[in-house]
């Protein structure tokens, strides 16, 4: 599991400063988190190929989270894609990018498919044999989801030395990768934990922006491996973070503490702090692990 941050600041593009979009590999899948103004433009700068793209998560009909989603739909269309891409998000996303290629008179030589959302509680949004993604409910201003990706248990492993001590067929080695014990052809019994070991740790990714502090977040993000939290604003500002409905870098890194994640990376940053510095050095008295997101950087989960 991969994270490759397009975009992390709030509001506003400015020269290197992307607004928030990411993209996260999992497996054979490539997520897009977010489609926020020139996230064309980085998907390239990152060398990830657009037609590896089928799911878009967005957050909120915020412009900084989506005002580049229709711009990447038609040049889908330009680059000859017929493979269908499904689109999550909010309720009245289908019709915001419908009629804008209405009214431009252009269209899609693919399947779009818009899944819209408006539930209030946690649901699950995708699902397939080795993935899961559920919405995470925020507090903003608007109708908004963060996104926890979670990966399901793998297949048992084969122990390479103990089970050179059977003479087992390799045709039963996906029964033993299955859980399931053997019984050969002398009747031998072969415990299955006598010869396989546990699967590889699952992993998992909750994205959490934008939003107020919520501590109703927590039972969901809980012991997450990486948790991307928005953090808006300073101390300084947590008025206005109030105001917003944004949240604060210690508010943060609060949520990360109570809820005993792994890592913790900040991002969606105020345009008004020039030095990010401040982000660490307040969120680190409240959570040890914590990074600052940035455009371009990638995270391995």
């Amino acid at each position: 599991m991969k994270l490759n941050i397009l975009g992390c600041h709030s509001a506003t593009p400015l020269e290197n400063a992307h607004t928030t979009s990411q993209v996260l590999e999992v497996k054979d899948h490539i997520f897009l988190i977010d489609c926020g103004e020139g996230t064309q433009i980085q998907l390239r700068n990152q060398k990830i190929k657009f037609s590896r793209i089928k799911h878009i998560f967005i957050s909120h009909l915020h412009g900084d989270h989506f005002y580049g989603l229709v711009g990447l739909v038609s040049t889908f269309r330009l680059l000859g894609r017929t493979a269908d891409l499904h689109i999550c998000g909010p309720k009245g996303i289908k019709e915001v990018i419908t009629l804008q290629l209405k009214l431009a008179n252009s269209w899609t030589n693919y399947n779009l498919f818009f899944h819209e959302l408006e539930q209030e509680e946690s649901v699950l949004i995708f699902e397939d044999d080795s993935l899961r993604v559920h919405t995470i409910p925020l507090d903003h201003r608007v109708y908004t989801n963060g996104f926890l990706f979670e990966e399901k248990p793998g297949l048992r492993r084969l122990d390479k030395e103990k089970i050179k001590n059977y003479d087992i067929p390799h045709y039963d080695f996906q029964q033993l990768k299955l859980g399931k014990d053997l019984v050969l052809e002398d009747g031998t019994v072969v415990q299955n934990d006598r010869v396989t070991l546990n699967p590889k740790p699952i992993k998992r990714y909750a994205f959490c922006s934008d939003t107020a502090y919520n501590e109703s977040i927590v039972p969901l993000v809980e012991g997450v491996d990486l948790l991307y939290h928005e953090a808006t604003f300073l101390d300084a500002h947590e008025n206005l973070a109030e105001k917003t409905k944004h949240s604060t870098a210690t508010q943060a890194a609060k949520i990360a503490q109570l809820a005993k994640v792994k890592r913790l990376v900040l991002g969606h940053f105020s345009s008004r702090y020039r030095d990010k510095n401040g982000f660490l050095t307040e969120a680190a008295p409240f959570f040890d692990e914590v990074e600052l997101a940035a455009d371009g950087k990638i995270f391995d989960i």
